[in-house]
């Protein structure tokens, strides 16, 4: 009998396996046709450091639970295994910009992966990571390597004339809009993301004296479209219920003008990452302040029914 929570499992696998498939498919097109200014050796690099560093954690952590281990079963099952790790390589090494130095792509998708298993609070009867890998392996190698930056966003629509200028970003709007739509629904995340960043652009421009146009310009790029439906929305790090989901993309946005406002790059990446950091602190002080409350509880509980029997 299918339960929510499988069907959750089910929706959850559905979306993993077509954001897989669309940033596999944008790779390639970005490698032949569109302009990648990176070598084929870095989302190779990133691939193999991510699955080598996925399948090791895995192994350790059933090891030390004496559990089955997640990618056995099949090839199938193997593969779905690899899909978050498969996703987190992929951005990174499409996102950032180290000329030919293959180490600091691969110490970014280290780093993506590292973080889903450093960085975790409690879920139900286990836990769960809570920062977006792929934003925090980008963030953490921005932060720690001044020289290396982000792709060019030219690069997406370089060879494609100015058609393509339009034509391609409508359809990943359009693909993205549906993919959250049906799997992830975080349509109201996004709703609230995109009109915080209106908000806050035009807010800046009245108080600032900045040309509201420029402001708003980081909308028409094809960096901020990506990271508006395919790494904002994060399934696992983002919140599922409308009133979180609205208050999530909204934070974004304020820390991202905050950001802006203090002279700081790289305002996209660092804001949801400093977002990420505060959700999962409130949720780990939430779930603390609950056992607590939990444990006095059965305390006095214990008390009485001491008293009871004298």
């Amino acid at each position: 009998m299918r339960t929510d929570k499988n069907w959750e499992g089910m929706r959850r696998l559905g979306g993993l396996r077509r954001f897989a498939l669309a940033i596999t498919i944008l790779n390639i097109l970005g490698h032949t046709v569109l302009g990648f200014e990176q070598s084929w050796a870095q989302p190779l690099v990133a691939m193999a450091t991510a699955y080598s560093l996925e399948i090791a954690f895995e192994l350790i952590d059933a090891w030390a639970n004496r559990r089955p281990l997640k990618f056995v079963g099949g090839v199938r099952n193997f593969i779905d295994f690899l899909l978050s790790a498969h996703i987190s390589a992929l951005a990174v090494s499409m996102l950032l910009y180290a000329n030919d130095r293959l180490w600091v792509v691969a110490f970014g998708a280290a780093v993506a992966i590292s973080s889903k298993l450093l960085f975790r609070v409690p879920s139900g009867s286990g836990s769960r990571h809570f920062f977006n890998p792929s934003n925090f392996g980008i963030t953490i190698t921005l932060l720690l390597f001044s020289w290396v930056g982000i792709a060019p966003p030219y690069m997406f629509t370089e060879n494609l004339g100015a058609a393509g200028d339009w034509i391609l970003p409508a359809l990943i709007v359009v693909s993205g809009t549906i993919l959250n739509w049906r799997f992830t629904r975080k349509l109201p995340l996004i709703a609230a993301w995109l009109s915080s960043f209106a908000l806050q652009a035009i807010i800046r421009g009245l108080i600032c004296d900045t040309p509201i146009s420029a402001a708003l310009g980081p909308m028409t790029g094809m960096a901020f479209i990506l990271f508006t439906f395919y790494m904002v929305t994060d399934p696992a790090t983002s919140p599922s219920d409308y009133k979180g989901q609205i208050l999530f993309g909204a934070a974004v946005a304020t820390a991202y003008a905050a950001l802006v406002l203090m002279h700081v790059v790289f305002g996209l990446f660092f804001g949801l990452t400093l977002i990420c950091a505060i959700r999962g602190l409130g949720i780990y002080a939430l779930q603390a302040m609950a056992a607590r409350r939990e444990h006095e509880t059965a305390t006095v509980d214990t008390g009485v029914a001491a008293v009871s029997e004298v």
